[in-house]
């Protein structure tokens, strides 16, 4: 996350009813629950980018994600609580155009994806996840192995935002302002890191306690915001805005965003074919325009990269 929620307490319901697995086609767009009959990918072996595929995948014609799927507007379900719509279903779609494959959404908490990639549960992971040295290492900044390391396909490039209720009532403009309160946050995306290094500053500056309240999803932060328990909660801004907009009133953004980093698509250390070919489908899309439609729809084009990058994060 960075991840990779949602919305005002009129709309929190709708994602919180999540099916645990989701499925993506990669040409017409089709969903299904897990279990259903997905309709194959058009001319799949005739797609520019197959052969670039590992045979499993060019095999099975499919890629199984894993996702928190309750981060919009980067990924969350659509009001038959169980389709995956959003910002990387839509590039997942786009993407598997390129490859010839079927981008299968599988639900899961986000501490829990990388994990999970070891395991073969999932083939990447695509979940607003913020690239950073940490996740490729698997080591904290003090050289501590603290889980696998893992290798990213960099799509986006965003900073974290901080939302508060609106009217702002505690005064908040910076991180610093955040000394002496509490806040809510998503479990383990770079926003929580990003709050626990806050935290030390505060309390070596004597500033006030800042209390970080950590949570499985973000809808739970928001609500936490909501009822005046938490003073802010901090999301990449992509989402932070589209929780603003979305929440009737409720909340808004404040100050500017922080550490801006990439959002990357995570694959095996030793799936370095993979990795290579959805790098090559991230350019194609760029090059041909439907990155940036993508991009456009969700009113996020001003953290359109480039190109795709590989572990550009630090």
């Amino acid at each position: 996350m960075a991840r990779h929620l949602t919305l005002g307490t009129h709309l929190v319901t709708g994602a919180l009813v999540a099916s645990a697995t989701l499925m993506l086609t990669g040409c017409g767009g089709q969903t299904t629950t897990s279990g259903g009959e997905v309709s194959e990918s058009a001319g799949a072996n005739s797609a520019p980018l197959f052969s670039k595929l590992p045979k499993k995948y060019q095999n099975s014609k499919a890629i199984k994600v894993g996702a928190d799927v309750n981060y919009a507007p980067v990924e969350f379900t659509g009001e038959d609580g169980q389709t995956a719509i959003g910002i990387d279903p839509d590039l997942a779609k786009a993407l598997g155009k390129q490859l010839g494959v079927t981008f299968q959404f599988q639900d899961s908490t986000f501490d829990n994806l990388i994990p999970s990639l070891q395991t073969g549960r999932f083939d990447v992971l695509m979940s607003g996840m913020g690239d950073t040295r940490s996740r490729q290492t698997g080591k904290d900044e003090t050289g501590k192995k603290v889980g696998p390391g893992v290798d990213f396909v960099d799509y986006f490039s965003a900073g974290t935002s901080i939302l508060v209720q609106k009217g702002n009532p505690k005064n908040i403009q910076s991180l610093n302002d955040l000394c002496g309160k509490t806040v809510a946050i998503q479990r383990g995306t770079t926003s929580q890191y990003l709050l626990e290094d806050q935290a030390k500053r505060c309390q070596e500056d004597g500033k006030g306690k800042l209390t970080v309240q950590a949570f499985d999803k973000d809808t739970e932060a928001l609500i936490r915001l909501r009822q005046g328990a938490a003073a802010a909660d901090l999301n990449e801004f992509p989402v932070a805005a589209y929780n603003a907009k979305q929440s009737a009133g409720e909340y808004e953004v404040v100050g500017t965003p922080v550490k801006p980093s990439p959002y990357g698509i995570a694959v095996r250390k030793d799936n370095t074919q993979l990795r290579d070919a959805i790098k090559a489908a991230l350019d194609a899309i760029i090059k041909n325009g439907e990155y940036k439609k993508v991009l456009q729809k969700w009113n996020v084009a001003d953290g359109a990269v480039p190109r795709a990058d590989i572990n550009s994060g630090t």
